[in-house]
């Protein structure tokens, strides 16, 4: 006889928005397209404190123009979501000339139904 399971993946996302402040490292900065520091500047500073741990995303926005994002972040989900919940949640509270900085956690559920013999 077959083994016959049942199979769900969920993902649970928690995201804290706030100014960005020192230090300005967390898990995303949001980059307006008027902010006193630029995608490419917040690279750097990314790089020379974690290198290799982040990346610059630039978005179609009317009032952003880049995210700069922990790496890692991408590799456990599908960066296109990601980024639509991320503007989603900040788009009522960014304007051009605003660094927000925010935490995001990631947290899978799995749960699973197997039938047993």
């Amino acid at each position: 006889m077959r083994n016959k399971s049942s199979y769900s993946r969920k993902a649970n996302l928690s995201m804290v928005i706030s100014e960005f402040e020192l230090p300005p490292m967390q898990d995303l900065l949001i980059i307006g397209k008027q902010a006193p520091v630029g995608p490419e500047a917040v690279m750097r500073m990314a790089e020379a404190l974690s290198p290799e741990q982040f990346t610059v995303l630039k978005i179609d926005h009317p009032k952003v123009e880049g995210i700069l994002i922990r790496r890692s972040l991408l590799e456990m989900m599908d960066q296109q979501l990601l980024l639509e919940i991320i503007m989603e949640e900040a788009d009522c509270m960014v304007n051009e000339c605003m660094v927000l900085r925010a935490e995001l956690k990631f947290t899978m559920f799995v749960e699973r139904e197997v039938e047993l013999n």
